[in-house]
């Protein structure tokens, strides 16, 4: 694909030839879009209707949707939120491919949300935070939330919004929509609606594009099975793709792979990925600030586990009919190319549902999309407001503040259109796994120093300090270390120690990186003096001895059975099961 310059000007041709350069849509998939975003924005609408000026909005309105959500809204927005264009385009085209162990991500998340709901959310809700790197002030020192800040908003920037945008106009260029005009179109609505309301506009739209997202999603699986005619002709289908040199038939539903592989080993995804989901799900703002947002705990964990109830459906939303269109490609019904099988669900969609449904299947990539970019923008502004902002004009009052984040998210939208043209050149190729290495590589020691402080009163602030910014020397040395090595700008001995400090799995170096930080953390604590009693109260784990409530009784035994349907899931797609 060629470099993209000059692009306002081409942004403007592209818009002005729009419908015509769509061939793969009609009519009625453009009255479904349409009526998708005149939904959207109706909704981000009514969600700051009460407020419409902007004196008359709290910081607590404006970043927390006033602290008084239910736990539907917060368990679809976290849904909602994690589920964007580049996770639906990697884990389709997982499936094309036959790399099924890629989807364990989605179902350990549902463990994860467990741990999110019952040990991280009462402390935060507690501490009546706004931000993750103020509860790591609260329970540590200033120098630990600097760091958390600026690895969040570089992160943000550099990773999630950018990529989110340069994923999503993807997206649009394969469905015949222009790179330019589906991107800038896009990104001004979801920033609009973003900047007009705050998070509750962004949590109330989340909410409605995830059941969008699921319907989509749903009608594609359906029309592409009855394609095929039926589950059993797919199997029959993948059966002689296998022996004319495809991949086996199990390979399409086996979650676990053997300890010695390169990619996904089993141990790796077994005890390194939930380090990556510990750090994800439950310390960063981008996913966090959902439940900062809840009236109560009982309503923040009842979304925490609602959310980990929907996380168990991307192996059948996105896996799934990445399956069957690699089952329809062997049959000649539709095309893509394998050397990028993340085409497989656009080519899906475009090839085979019929007018209208492909509308509703576009919207429910759009709702992905904005999700996704509001959240982003929404915990950037958030980030910059009160950790940065707040901090050097300690005295602003609640309208300065939240003109301060208005403007802030303004600026992360035009920044964010202004990368778009680098992102190509930097990122080339195997994006996903990219991304994957890049958390594995500073998840670590922001999980242990979150993990271990909530249970342990002498981890102190300088065991935190010395193990984040030791965790993180020790991970960015292996990233730039990959990176120069995978472009030849360094010869490595392939039988010497860097080569093997390199060769290590990036889910089982996500361990080891863990542990070692661990070991600082705790080392550093004990040789230093503990931080005093008074200033942990509410902070760390105490012992209740009050009976539990009956809403926390139903929790338990809604977590138990998730815990049941997760085990469940691993069986059926095993050795022992679909994948036997």
């Amino acid at each position: 694909m060629e470099q993209r310059s000059s692009w306002t000007a081409v942004a403007w041709e592209e818009y002005f030839n729009f419908f015509s350069l769509s061939p793969f849509m009609d009519i009625f998939d453009f009255a479904i879009i349409g009526l998708y975003f005149a939904i959207i924005l109706w909704i981000a609408r009514w969600a700051s209707s009460s407020k419409k000026e902007v004196s008359e909005f709290s910081s607590v309105d404006y970043f927390l949707a006033g602290k008084d959500q239910g736990w539907l809204v917060i368990g679809a927005s976290l849904f909602a939120s994690n589920i964007g264009s580049e996770i639906i385009l990697g884990v389709s085209g997982a499936g094309a491919r036959a790399d099924m162990p890629l989807a364990n991500f989605e179902i350990l998340a549902a463990l994860i949300l467990i741990v999110f709901g019952w040990v991280f959310v009462p402390f935060y809700l507690k501490s009546s935070v706004y931000t993750m790197p103020e509860f790591l002030e609260k329970r540590y020192s200033r120098a630990c939330r600097n760091y958390l800040s600026i690895i969040s908003i570089f992160a943000y920037i550099i990773t999630k919004i950018s990529l989110i945008i340069f994923a999503g106009a993807l997206v649009f260029e394969v469905l015949g929509v222009p790179f330019w005009t589906g991107a800038i179109f896009t990104v001004v609505a979801t920033g609009f609606y973003t900047v007009l309301g705050g998070l509750k506009a962004v949590i109330y739209t989340d909410m409605v594009q995830a059941f969008i997202l699921i319907l989509g999603t749903v009608v594609v699986s359906v029309f592409g099975l009855q394609q095929l005619g039926g589950w059993d002709n797919m199997i029959e289908t993948l059966s002689m793709a296998s022996s004319q040199g495809g991949p086996e038939v199990s390979q399409f539903f086996n979650l676990w792979r053997p300890m010695e592989d390169t990619d996904y080993p089993w141990t790796g995804m077994l005890f390194g990925a939930p380090i990556l989901g510990v750090w994800y799900w439950c310390t960063d703002q981008y996913i966090v600030q959902r439940a900062l947002s809840a009236k109560d705990v009982s309503n923040a964990r009842k979304g925490a586990l609602f959310a980990g109830y929907l996380k168990l459906l991307p192996v059948f939303l996105f896996f799934i009919p990445g399956v069957i269109a690699y089952a329809l490609l062997q049959n000649g019904v539709i095309s893509f190319s394998m050397d990028d099988a993340d085409q497989a669900l656009p080519a899906l969609i475009t090839q085979v549902l019929p007018g209208g449904l492909r509308g509703l299947a576009i919207a429910g990539l759009l709702a992905a999309l904005m999700s996704s970019l509001s959240s982003a923008f929404n915990s950037s502004s958030t980030l910059l407001t009160i950790d940065f902002y707040q901090k050097f004009r300690p005295n602003a009052s609640e309208q300065d503040l939240v003109r301060f984040g208005r403007v802030a998210t303004v600026v992360l939208v035009v920044l964010s259109l202004g990368w778009i043209p680098f992102m190509e050149a930097l990122m080339g190729g195997g994006i996903f796994q990219y991304l994957q290495s890049v958390q594995a590589y500073i998840s670590p020691p922001i999980a242990a120093v979150f993990l271990f402080g909530l249970f342990y009163k002498w981890i102190n602030a300088k065991g935190a300090i010395v193990a984040l910014w030791t965790g993180f020397a020790v991970g960015i040395f292996r990233l730039v270390m990959e990176f120069m090595n995978n472009n030849g700008s360094i010869s490595i001995d392939p039988n010497g120690l860097l080569a093997t400090f390199l060769g290590i799995n990036f889910l089982h170096f996500a361990l080891f990186l863990f542990i070692f930080c661990v070991v600082v953390l705790m080392a550093v604590s004990k040789m230093t003096a503990p931080q005093p009693e008074e200033s942990l109260v509410g902070l760390t784990y105490e012992r209740s001895k009050s009976q539990p409530s009956a809403s926390m009784k139903l929790d338990a035994r809604l977590s138990v059975l998730l815990v049941v349907l997760v085990l469940i899931l691993w069986f059926v797609f095993s050795p022992w099961g679909l994948g036997g």
